[in-house]
C-alpha cells in the first residue's frame, strides 16, 4: 500500500504509551488505553486504531476528555450498577465497568454496567473478550454522537451502536464485534483522508439521499445539518434497514437509557462527549457445567465451519477466527498507518512534547492533510 507505512507492534506501542503518559495519564492507565487501541490494530480494524490517536488528542486538547477525571458508582445492586464517568477517557472507565460486571457475574451469575457520560472508548469488542477471556460471556455495547439516520428519516438520531460478545470456545473463542450501522464513522474517515469516494448504500446527504461524498457527509454529521450513514440493512425496508435501526435502539437502551444518560443525539454537544456504555457478563457455571456448555458450544461451531461451502468457496469461518489470524499476520509484518494518520500522529508528538522521528522515522510534512474531521 502506497499510502502507508508499516510499524512493528512494540514501536507503536511505546509511540502510544508515552503520549498519553505526557498529557497526565498514569503509566496504568496508559497502558490500558493503548492495549484497547492496538488489539484493534492487530484484528486489522483500522478504523479504530491508531487512526483513533487524532480524536483523543483533539479531545483531551478541547476539554471533552478529562484526564484527571474520577468516575463513580452511583447506583448498584448484586448484579447491577451505573457509573457516572465525568468525562473520563472511554477506555478507562470502561475497563472499570467490565471489570465490576465480571466481578458480579463471578458472585451472582450475571453483572450489568451501564456508563454514562463517557468518551469514545474504543472497540467494542475488546470489553466483551475480558469476560470471554475469564471463562465468562461477555457482551458490550456503546452509544456514539449520531450518526445513523432512521429508517424512513434524513438526520442522524443514533449512533454507530456495535454490538460486541464473546464466548469461551475450543479451539478459538467465538467473538462477534460490529456496528448497527452499515459502516462506523472510522471507515468515512479512512476514505476521507484516502480521498476517495465511498461505496454507494453507505451513507445519505442532509437531504436523505445517497451519497459518495465522505466529506461532505462527515462535516455534515459534525454540523449536525441532516444525513449520516445508513442502518445496517440500507434506508429501506426491503432489505431490513428497520432491523439495523432496532439493533441500534437495543444498544441505546443498555447504553443511555439504563444510566440516564445521554442519547446519541445529544452526545458531542456543549463541549462534551456525553458517550454511554452498557456490559454485561454472565457466568455459564449458572446454567449447568461450564465446560460442557463450552464443549457443546465448540462442537456446533465445527459443525458450521465443516458444513457444505458455496460454489468457488473453500472455507467458512465462526466469529473470532479472522481477528486471530490477522493478529499473527500484523505482529509478523507490522502494523500498516495511513501517511495522513501518521501526520496527525506527528501533530500529537509535538503537543505532547515528543521527538516523533524516534518512533516515526522521517516524515514528509509538505503534503496537507486530506480533509481530518473531528
Amino acid at each position: 500500500m502506497a499510502d502507508y507505512k508499516y510499524y512493528q507492534y512494540d514501536v507503536l506501542k511505546e509511540f502510544c504509551t508515552k503520549a498519553f503518559t505526557q498529557v497526565g495519564f498514569s503509566k496504568k492507565e496508559s497502558g490500558i488505553i493503548v492495549d484497547v487501541l492496538l488489539q484493534s490494530d492487530l484484528y486489522g480494524i483500522e478504523s479504530h486504531g491508531v487512526q483513533r490517536l487524532v480524536r483523543y488528542h483533539k479531545g483531551i486538547e478541547k476539554g471533552l476528555i478529562k484526564v484527571d477525571a474520577k468516575p463513580e458508582i452511583v447506583f448498584q445492586t448484586p448484579i447491577s450498577a451505573v457509573i457516572e464517568a465525568n468525562e473520563a477517557m472511554g477506555q478507562l472507565v470502561s475497563h472499570q465497568a467490565m471489570s465490576l460486571a465480571i466481578e458480579k457475574a463471578k458472585e451472582s451469575g450475571v453483572g450489568i454496567v451501564s456508563v454514562r457520560n463517557s468518551n469514545h472508548f474504543g472497540i467494542a469488542g475488546y470489553y466483551a473478550k475480558m469476560a470471554c477471556d475469564q471463562g465468562l460471556i461477555g457482551w458490550a455495547t456503546t452509544n456514539s454522537e449520531a450518526i445513523m439516520v432512521p429508517t424512513y428519516g434524513r438526520l442522524a438520531m443514533i449512533g454507530s451502536n456495535p454490538i460486541a460478545m464473546a464466548v469461551p470456545a475450543d479451539p478459538y473463542d467465538f467473538l462477534f464485534d460490529a456496528s448497527t450501522t452499515v459502516v462506523t464513522r472510522g471507515k468515512l474517515e479512512m476514505y476521507n483522508k484516502a480521498g476517495k469516494e465511498l461505496p454507494a448504500g453507505w451513507a445519505l446527504d442532509k437531504d436523505g439521499k445517497p451519497s459518495t461524498d465522505a466529506t461532505d457527509v462527515l462535516k455534515n454529521i459534525i454540523a449536525k445539518n441532516g444525513g449520516g450513514i445508513m442502518p445496517l440493512g440500507g434506508s429501506s425496508e426491503v432489505l431490513g434497514s428497520h432491523k439495523g435501526y432496532g439493533y441500534g435502539m437495543v444498544c441505546e437502551i443498555f447504553s443511555s437509557i439504563l444510566s440516564q444518560g445521554p442519547t446519541s443525539n445529544y452526545s458531542m454537544t456543549g463541549g462534551k462527549g456525553q458517550i454511554c456504555h452498557g456490559f454485561m457478563a454472565i457466568n455459564p457455571a449458572f446454567f449447568g457445567d461450564a465446560e460442557d456448555i463450552k464443549k457443546h458450544f465448540s462442537k456446533y461451531l465445527q459443525e458450521l465451519r465443516d458444513s457444505p461451502k458455496a460454489e468457488g468457496a473453500t472455507r467458512i469461518y465462526t466469529h473470532g477466527e479472522k481477528e486471530l489470524e490477522a493478529t499473527e499476520r500484523i505482529l509478523r509484518e507490522g502494523i500498516p498507518v495511513n501517511i495522513n494518520t501518521i501526520k496527525e500522529m506527528v501533530d500529537m508528538a509535538n503537543f505532547v512534547g515528543l521527538n516523533y522521528k524516534e518512533y516515526l522515522g522521517e516524515v514528509e510534512l509538505t503534503q496537507d492533510t486530506k480533509n481530518t474531521l473531528y
